[in-house]
């Protein structure tokens, strides 16, 4: 059974596709493992990342393509659970990708109301929130499934965090990535609660499938963009002004996200590594459709890129490790 891990933060703009895609790279290439990106976010992003313009345009103008909505439009139309799922290669990410799409935000509405009738355990309810619990089922030929979701705290990653068996928290080094945590804490907290309500009020648990409904387990967070410089030895570390947030992220979300779903190993720190402002590394590698530590010369690279983009497969890489070694997966 395919381990499934998403990416979320209710914050905008935390680097959170970005820090995905490059994971996930980084794990088919390294590890060898089977991997599956499921794109989840109405606004497509690593869809857009991981795909030139003309496989994007066939995967939003042809009736032939297969993305997320066919997945879920026959749900929606009330004709039950999709049975197929085709996936596309992204060719230098190296991993499948099921692609996003925009018409899933008008899902968002559907699992709203279908979510109150859950709670209160009505089956056709419960069976809508289970969407993506019961695309896993199609996933067993995967190692590894990566979600990628909006910064919401919608329907719409509700029922990605059910089918979810981690979540990781890419987090931007300012105050309101501070305070989104406290937001995320009490969400989480509701919805968990509002769950097994609903699973308890629902007269077959079984024939529902509420057992697809996975746990969530918080694996820790990513600090993201600081700004970093060589100290006395050498070594690069955040400059002042980042690195006092920084040293405040560990405590609030000890104190927050670990009560709500403690990881599955006894760890030091929830950190799972920190990635620098690549500066122009981003952009380029958005514009090559390739990951950032994948860059060559072919791409732009030229002159002290070079050497950033070697640092950056190491950047990732740490961040990679950590979460597959935190699921069992890096041996």
């Amino acid at each position: 059974m395919a381990i499934s891990i998403a990416f979320f933060n209710n914050k905008g703009g935390v680097g959170k596709t970005t820090l995905l895609c490059n994971v996930a790279a980084y794990t088919a290439e390294e590890y060898g493992l089977n991997v599956l990106v499921i794109d989840a976010d109405p606004q497509c992003n690593a869809t857009q990342y991981m795909f030139n313009d003309k496989k994007l345009a066939y995967f939003y103008e042809e009736t032939s393509s297969f993305t997320i909505h066919n997945v879920i439009r026959p749900l929606s139309l009330g004709k039950g659970y999709s049975k197929e799922l085709n996936v596309t290669a992204s060719p230098r990410f190296g991993v499948d990708v099921l692609p996003g799409d925009p018409r899933l935000a008008l899902t968002e509405d559907l699992l709203a109301k279908d979510w109150g009738a859950a709670i209160g355990g009505d089956a056709r309810g419960m069976r809508t929130t289970l969407m993506f619990a019961e695309l896993m089922k199609r996933c067993d030929d995967y190692d590894v499934v990566f979600f990628d979701v909006g910064p919401s705290l919608g329907s719409i990653n509700r029922a990605v965090l059910l089918a979810s068996d981690y979540f990781v928290a890419p987090m931007s080094i300012d105050i309101f990535s501070v305070k989104a945590i406290d937001n995320i804490a009490a969400w989480l907290s509701r919805w968990r609660k509002q769950w097994s309500v609903g699973v308890e009020n629902v007269d077959d648990p079984e024939e529902v499938g509420t057992n697809l409904a996975r746990k969530s387990g918080f694996l820790g967070y990513a600090s993201q963009h600081y700004i970093a410089k060589a100290d006395g030895s050498g070594a690069k570390r955040a400059v002042n002004a980042y690195e006092k947030i920084m040293r405040q992220f560990e405590s609030i979300v000890a104190s927050e996200l670990s009560t709500i779903a403690p990881p599955p190993l006894k760890i030091d720190t929830f950190l799972l590594g920190a990635i620098p402002n690549l500066h122009s590394l981003i952009p380029m590698s958005q514009s090559a459709r390739a990951p950032v530590f994948g860059l060559k010369a072919g791409d732009g690279v030229r002159g002290a890129h070079f050497s950033k983009v070697k640092d950056s497969r190491e950047t990732f890489g740490n961040v990679a490790e950590e979460i597959l070694g935190r699921v069992g997966l890096n041996r």
